[in-house]
């Protein structure tokens, strides 16, 4: 093993890398070298101790046995073949090159089965006479999203990276893009199945269902374009339009919908064009994937504030099913604003929170245009931490307008700074022609102090808008704050799944690789919900399903379960005293004692796992 510094975005970093031969592909009698990480150090500016050659000296000292750096100590002189101690070893143990590979399809296979998917994607296979092994594709573009995010045709090269080929016979490499031609085609089937299997299983708990929408970015020059037909008639919007990214790119996006029981669980997901508003997917999302699942119970659907729309509110009525969702307090109306100042009303939980409901009539547009009157409860809240968060972040332009106020012939201000305060200004004085600067000493008379006064009085206070008119609206607030757990799942689709950048580019392929990420997603959530199990949060903690191990431990200690092949068919397991990892096994009630095992023993191990 040795030190490496690399360039990241223009910023050294370092790490520790082994080199790593196996034998070719095409010629085995030849040898190809590869460097593996074994540890990422972090940037060099962190460690460098501003004396000449830092680098080269750490390299020796590494080498010398005494590293500058002392987390780097515990990888000085180890072995690089394994060893013996206390277990006796094969005749053909030091004979063999340490390649580790992936073990954990011990796991995760047994999960992809129990899922359904297995038995769903063969009798895919037998049905359309598909040639080329359907299923083990689909296995392995879900376990390499896990274990080794990367595009599509790299996953297929890694297919030898695990300890038995996921593909065994199939030379046509680029089948994996017809694969996900049929997941595409198969997404509605792959999605009841998931759910009919967690049903089955688990009895899953869709009495609250949330709701979210995201985007990927995509980096290319110019979006989709539209489709149109000979005649130039419009068929379709293109996939891949500019909108509002979440992540401030000014790249061609793609959104998509999320759907989440009350276990923490994904339902479904559904892709739009990057510029479709988040409001304009609900329905969508709704009829198209949620409806056509077969949900035999009442639900209550949980979304934000930008999804809070006519549309979905009347399709969930219509349907029997209720809602909660946050409503924009700075964009109601006078009454309401007038009755959330009002301290009249409000019930008082220590220093720190109050809150008030009453029941209103609104007259909301459904699908078709039609207006429509329903009664719904408004429950509004305030909370010293929501209001201290408020304040802090409009801290830097507060604090402006009080300079601007107190001491105005320090300023002058532009066209740019005029937008951010327009709210607060009486528009009839503004030039908004010329973008001119303006005498800020002319501003004073300016600032419109009741908007200000409003502005800053509404901080800390938050609404609810629900159709449960007999629920608590502490229940409702509880039931509401349950939302955070589908940010979690945006986060380790964008994180450890690595979901963009993608390396595909037709609207069938994107939504494949996606739902693809989903099912990886579930699998890691499985995973994470039989640790809860085996160790269950004490009562005070309100973590609920995400205590325990986050989703990118997760992914970390499965990396780690390798197999090093010692002769034919027999392996070392590496790693397995991880603590991750050994908690994760012991789970599933996984032991594995230190000694040699068979693929025969492995594979017998498979059908004792307990997934549910």
């Amino acid at each position: 093993m040795f030190i490496e510094c690399y360039q990241n975005n223009g910023i050294p970093y370092l790490r520790l890398v082994r080199s790593v031969r196996r034998p070719m592909k095409k010629d085995p009698s030849k040898y190809t070298s590869y460097k593996v990480t074994e540890l990422s150090i972090g940037p060099l500016s962190r460690f460098d101790d501003g004396k000449p050659d830092y680098v080269q000296r750490l390299k020796q000292s590494f080498k010398d046995g005494k590293p500058l750096i002392a987390t780097l100590q515990k990888y000085v002189n180890q072995p690089t073949v394994p060893q013996t101690h206390g277990i006796e070893a094969g005749t053909d143990l030091f004979s063999s090159f340490a390649h580790p590979r992936y073990c954990a399809t011990i796991l995760l296979d047994t999960l992809f089965r129990e899922l359904g998917l297995t038995e769903l994607f063969h009798s895919i296979k037998h049905a359309t006479k598909i040639q080329y092994p359907l299923a083990d594709y689909a296995r392995l573009l879900v376990f390499d999203r896990i274990l080794n995010p990367a595009s599509k045709m790299a996953t297929v090269s890694d297919n030898t990276e695990f300890m038995k080929p996921i593909i065994i016979k199939d030379p046509y490499e680029y089948h994996v893009y017809d694969a996900l031609d049929v997941i595409y085609k198969y997404r509605l089937q792959i999605l009841r199945r998931l759910h009919s299997s967690i049903t089955k299983h688990i009895h899953r708990d869709m009495s609250l269902l949330y709701y979210d929408v995201t985007n990927f970015y995509f980096e290319i020059g110019q979006p989709d374009d539209d489709e149109y037909d000979e005649e130039g008639q419009f068929l379709q919007k293109g996939l891949r339009k500019k909108g509002v990214s979440k992540e401030n790119r000014k790249l061609p996006l793609v959104q998509m919908s999320l759907f989440l029981d009350n276990s923490g669980l994904p339902v479904s997901i559904n892709l739009f064009p990057g510029n479709t508003l988040d409001h304009a997917t609900a329905v969508p999302s709704y009829e198209s994937t949620v409806q056509k699942l077969g949900v035999d119970q009442r639900f209550i659907f949980i979304a934000d504030r930008g999804i809070c729309q006519g549309p979905i509110i009347c399709r969930l009525a219509d349907t029997g099913n209720g809602y909660i969702m946050s409503k924009s307090i700075r964009k109601s109306g006078k009454t309401i604003k007038k009755w959330i100042l009002d301290t009249d009303g409000y019930i008082p939980i220590g220093d720190d929170f109050r809150y008030k409901a009453q029941t209103v009539e609104i007259s909301v547009k459904d699908t078709n245009g039609n207006v429509r009157k329903l009664k719904q409860k408004l429950v509004c809240y305030w909370s010293r931490r929501f209001y201290k968060r408020e304040a802090a972040e409009h801290q830097s332009f507060l604090a402006f307008i009080e300079k601007l106020k107190t001491s105005p012939e320090r300023f002058r201000v532009t066209k740019t700074q005029v937008q951010s305060i327009h709210r607060f200004i009486r528009k009839e004085i503004i030039n908004t022609e010329n973008g001119e600067v303006l005498d800020s000493r002319k501003l004073m008379s300016l600032i419109d102090e009741e908007k200000l006064e409003e502005y800053t009085g509404l901080m800390g206070y938050y609404m609810i808008a629900t159709s449960e008119l007999d629920m608590d609206p502490l229940e409702v607030i509880d039931k509401y704050h349950g939302l955070s757990r589908i940010e979690n799942q945006f986060e380790e689709m964008k994180g450890p799944l690595d979901a963009r950048p993608m390396h595909v580019r037709t609207p069938q392929h994107i939504y494949a690789h996606l739902l693809i990420c989903m099912i990886a997603l579930l699998m890691i959530r499985m995973i994470q919900r039989k640790y809860v199990q085996k160790n269950p949060p004490s009562k005070t903690d309100k973590r609920n399903w995400t205590y325990g191990l986050t989703g990118t431990r997760v992914q970390r200690a499965l990396q780690r379960w390798k197999a090093i092949p010692v002769g034919e068919d027999v392996y070392w397991l590496a790693d397995v005293d991880n603590p991750d990892l050994a908690a994760i096994l012991q789970s599933f009630s996984i032991t594995l004692p230190p000694k040699q095992y068979s693929y025969g023993e492995l594979r017998r191990m498979k059908n004792n796992i307990d997934i549910f």
